[in-house]
């Protein structure tokens, strides 16, 4: 199970982000990402940059809300040489955009609308999603399963993985705030799940104060799933 840590909060990459890279170089960190909003394309440059040079896998989570400005945010995810784009539903759009770099997506499954984003959609449609996404090419996908509106999380989980199969790559994005649920979606069928705000106002630890004790507690919760 991968713990990847997004430098955002409130669903918005951090100003600091730059600064937080270097106060988390201790914990030693494999997976890294950030959201297309909060920050400038040069700031997203040189965050990239910093977090390829640490040794991270990088991530780009789509959030903006328009077809468009989600386009956008795909070429910029490309041409910056991120490792894994997240989110968004415009499938064969973002793969066409995609194709020959070495960006892997992996796109919202289920109805996702505004922001922060609430998730729409049943069971059903979920797993449909994910067949499609298996039968386009894409890697995996980035389900918002806690901020589901329709739907248990944990039984989201459980159809990505079974619209999905094996090989592909399941992220639980959104609102994984203890112990208790890194457990419950592993053992639904996730490989991966994503922290931000928990970590950045201390709610994971109540009892601790730093973030890199925040970071700790995940990554050895996350080993002991």
């Amino acid at each position: 199970m991968d713990f990847i840590f997004m430098l955002t909060r409130d669903d918005r990459t951090v100003e600091d982000c730059l600064d937080l890279m270097d106060l988390i170089k201790p914990v030693g960190l494999k997976h890294i990402g950030f959201k297309d909003v909060g920050v400038s394309p040069l700031v997203l440059a040189s965050l990239v940059e910093a977090i390829h040079a640490s040794g991270a896998i990088s991530y780009m989570e789509v959030v903006s809300t328009s077809p468009q400005a989600c386009l956008e945010s795909a070429r910029i995810a490309r041409d910056l040489g991120v490792m894994r784009l997240l989110g968004g539903t415009q499938v064969s759009e973002i793969l066409t955009l995609l194709k020959g770099s070495n960006t892997e997506y992996y796109p919202f499954p289920g109805k996702p609308v505004g922001h922060p984003t609430k998730l729409g959609g049943t069971v059903a449609d979920v797993e449909a999603d994910c067949r499609s996404f298996t039968r386009d090419g894409c890697w995996g996908c980035d389900i918002l399963a806690y901020r589901a509106t329709e739907a248990d999380p944990i039984e989201l989980v459980k159809a990505a993985r079974r619209g999905l199969g094996g090989g592909k790559y399941l992220i639980v994005a959104g609102a994984v705030t203890s112990p208790e649920k890194i457990r419950s979606i592993k053992a639904a069928g996730a490989d991966a799940f994503t922290i931000g705000s928990a970590v950045f106002n201390g709610s994971y630890s109540p009892s601790k104060g730093s973030i890199l004790s925040q970071l700790r507690d995940v990554l050895t919760d996350c080993q002991s799933a």
